[in-house]
């Protein structure tokens, strides 16, 4: 058996399985240089060199135990910090996710406008010549014909061409029309295409047998690095965030625009912009308000269950059994199941009430709403964690208190809940920074709101900040991820700082000193 995990045979397990997994992260290598994605490229390439340095040699053994956490550490955790902070130095929002270069080819094509007529032709695509690309175009009513290549325009007289029963020209001497098959396949190229008329018009398909005659309203100046106006002469020049801005006009910008540093302006919009900070200020309250009252209501329900089945009572298995159910129940289907108890028309509490309660288009009442369903959901681990607690504190204490003349209320304030405290420090500091992330609970049951969203408001009532930064990200016509990444920054520093507070208040590390 000792052979097996030792002897050549594990050695020729081990290589095998080591090929294996470094096959598989070089096919992902080869398909993330593919796809220019060079930081993923670079971290796989260190992910294969040390994953067979580790488990080839001796030089560490511990290392052979770390490696697998360490890579899923880097990967899933510091690597996506890492990023967020990067964003959140960028423009990086609607009108503003591609490069630089795609940008400018981007402004170009959609800087176009029609002649003033509105004309165009019949056409045939094919070649020139053999070799150049082309269409043949017919102008039925001024009974005019032409061959268009990319950079020229060739006339033709009626001598030189055949015309149909429609007088549309079919053939013309020198270009020979594309066969179906070759259409498809010239597709996504010819629809991009642009095809000489004159010096200011060129002619762009729409479909395969008409063009339309288009002219560049914008010309971009590649030694400036700016466009211009051919019609007015307005220069358009790169603003630094990310745009071409008109340098008479700065607010009129040109679209799409492309990522660009900002550096600090997004973080700087938290405070100084008001139509983000004043948003930001009350959702910040309101999230602070929400993860303390959900952890001081689910641990004091959940204690207060504890301490009463503490108790030799008869069922007391069976009561055990029944408080843990919403537990063990999935989340996502509790809410869901709380939302549909709380509709206004139909829902089971105003019908046990007797009301007609608006619960998510009242602030007071979904704030209450959202505070009960997350007590509902909290409690039963609070109540095992204070069970097994209250296990572990010395009935000794008690008793000796009680012999010295203690009452209950003495015994449980100056000795069962200090120690208890002290126990679950801790998880209730993880519970606090679980809710101020509860984005389940908020997108599920209320969405965030209410909210006024023809006034254009995007923090609603019941938003936390991570509900909020969702909104601001993937939630509104204007996507801006940039400012999201900012806030959720803020949020990792608040979270962070509130729990290493908590912590050294609660001398809670000490014990491991």
């Amino acid at each position: 058996m000792v052979a097996f995990f030792r002897g050549k045979l594990a050695f020729a397990f081990k290589a095998v399985l080591l090929a294996g997994i470094s096959a598989l992260l070089v096919l992902l290598l080869i398909s993330a240089l593919g796809q220019k994605q060079y930081a993923i490229g670079i971290f796989l390439i260190l992910v294969v060199i040390g994953l067979n340095f580790t488990y080839l040699t001796k030089v560490s053994i511990p290392l052979k135990f770390f490696y697998p956490g360490l890579i899923f550490l880097l990967g899933f955790v510091v690597a996506p910090i890492v990023f967020t902070l990067t964003m959140s130095t960028y423009n990086y929002k609607t009108g503003n996710y591609i490069g630089k270069t795609e940008a400018i080819t981007q402004i170009q094509k959609l800087a176009i406008e029609p002649d003033a007529s509105g004309s165009t032709f019949d056409i045939i695509v094919g070649k020139y010549n053999g070799t150049e690309s082309a269409i043949l175009a017919s102008d039925t009513v001024k009974k005019q014909y032409f061959i268009s290549t990319y950079d020229k325009r060739i006339d033709l007289n009626v001598t030189d061409i055949k015309v149909n029963e429609y007088q549309v020209a079919t053939e013309a001497s020198n270009f020979k029309a594309l066969a179906d098959a070759e259409l498809a396949g010239a597709d996504k190229l010819l629809s991009t295409s642009r095809f000489f008329y004159t010096s200011e018009f060129f002619i762009a398909l729409e479909g395969f047998d008409v063009g339309a005659l288009y002219r560049q309203k914008l010309n971009f100046l590649a030694n400036q690095d700016a466009f211009q106006n051919i019609a007015t002469g307005a220069i358009y020049k790169d603003n630094g965030k990310g745009n071409y801005a008109n340098v008479d006009v700065p607010g009129e910008i040109l679209e799409p625009g492309w990522r660009a540093p900002v550096w600090f302006e997004n973080y700087s919009k938290l405070f100084l912009d008001p139509k983000v900070r004043e948003p930001l200020i009350r959702v910040f309250i309101w999230t602070v308000v929400f993860a303390v009252s959900s952890v001081l209501t689910s641990f004091a329900f959940g204690l207060l269950l504890a301490l009463a089945l503490n108790k030799p009572i008869r069922g007391r298995r069976i009561y055990r059994s029944i408080l843990i159910l919403p537990y063990a129940m999935p989340s996502v289907m509790s809410i869901l199941i709380w939302g549909g108890m709380f509709n206004t028309e139909f829902g089971a509490i105003n019908q046990l009430l007797g009301t007609d309660i608006a619960w998510f288009q009242s602030v007071t009442f979904a704030r209450v709403a959202v505070i009960v369903v997350n007590l509902w959901l909290g409690f039963p681990y609070f109540y095992l964690v204070s069970s097994g607690a209250l296990q572990a504190i010395p009935s000794e204490l008690n008793e000796a208190a009680a012999i010295d003349g203690a009452s209950p209320r003495q015994i449980f304030s100056k000795i069962t809940l200090p120690l208890l405290l002290r126990i679950l420090s801790p998880l209730l500091i993880a519970s606090f920074a679980f809710n101020f992330n509860n984005f389940n609970l908020i997108y599920l049951l209320t969405g965030g709101g209410p909210k006024s969203t023809l006034d254009g408001d995007i923090a609603g009532a019941t938003d936390i900040l991570i509900s909020y930064t969702y909104q601001i990200a993937f939630g509104s016509f204007t996507q801006d991820l940039g400012l999201a990444s900012a806030i959720s920054v803020v949020i990792f520093l608040l979270v962070a700082s509130i729990s290493l507070y908590g912590i050294r208040k609660s001398k809670v590390l000490e014990s491991f000193v």
